[in-house]
């Protein structure tokens, strides 16, 4: 057989080819980037145009409107006096928020247990579980709200059950893949002592769930103290209801107050948060 001829490769022959092969590389790169942008403007512009939306004006119209926003929504001396009316909203809207996310957390671990591929009591239950989740997590709180304020009417506890719906799809969800990618290990260790259902539950998948359940618990509750603003407008409790009152008197400085008492809450609920995750992580 004849031997094969390789062509002779000069001193830097081999690095050449490797800096010819990396700027060809990053020149494709480069390219396909500029054609997403280019893409990215042509649907907003054919879309801009098909609502009949006006980039330019809208842009020139911001400034305007963030002086207006901060020059009306601003709290003023007397917009103070009207704190013995907002926080006792502002307590009962994250009171709502903290049970429903509380009692929908419980609901939510119990059947994210039985439909879980690892621990689940196995049939059709993971496939049933999981389309639970996905129907109550993809209704917006607002869609439940509306739905639930012709069946119990404007009160407590229809915002209570909107928040709690969404909640309970959400959290079953995330608790499904929390047990889901738990190692099996201590699970089949227990199964192989003979160890009840129950037995493995407790001994194994509650302790190594216990961090994140706690984790995703606090996230919902802070989720649930924003989603909580806009459900008391429509049912015409807590503190969306005292923002909403406010805001169609045109009383924007006491509405503006209102909303930093939101956000003062948010905040802290949010600082609080991680300060927990931090400490059980």
């Amino acid at each position: 057989m004849a031997a094969r001829k390789l062509a002779p490769l000069g001193p830097n022959g081999g690095a050449e080819d490797s800096l010819a092969k990396t700027n060809a590389f990053f020149r494709k790169k480069t390219l396909v980037l500029f054609a997403m942008v280019v893409a990215f403007f042509v649907i907003n512009g054919v879309s801009g145009a098909f609502v009949e939306f006006d980039f330019v004006s809208a842009a020139v119209d911001v400034p305007a409107g963030i002086v207006w926003m901060l020059s009306e929504f601003a709290p003023s001396a007397s917009s103070l006096e009207y704190l013995d009316s907002i926080m006792p909203a502002l307590g009962s809207t994250i009171l709502a928020s903290v049970a429903s996310s509380c009692i929908a957390a419980v609901f939510s671990f119990i059947l994210a247990v039985l439909g879980s591929r690892s621990v689940g009591i196995g049939g059709p239950m993971a496939l049933i579980v999981r389309a639970i989740a996905s129907i109550f997590r993809n209704i917006p709180v607002v869609a439940w709200a509306l739905v639930l304020l012709f069946s119990f009417k404007q009160s407590e506890f229809t915002g209570f059950l909107a928040l709690f719906l969404t909640s309970f799809g959400y959290l079953t969800r995330c608790f499904l893949e929390t047990i889901d990618e738990m190692s099996t290990g201590p699970i089949e260790a227990l199964r192989a002592t003979g160890a009840t259902y129950f037995q493995i539950v407790v001994q194994a998948v509650i302790p190594m769930s216990v961090t994140s359940v706690i984790s995703w618990v606090l996230y919902m509750i802070e989720t649930n103290i924003r989603d909580a603003t806009l459900v008391g407008i429509l049912t015409g409790t807590g503190i969306g209801f005292v923002f909403d009152v406010y805001y169609k008197s045109f009383r924007y400085d006491v509405a503006g107050l209102t909303l930093v008492t939101i956000v003062i809450v948010v905040i802290a609920c949010e600082t609080l948060s991680n300060y927990i995750r931090r400490r059980i992580m």
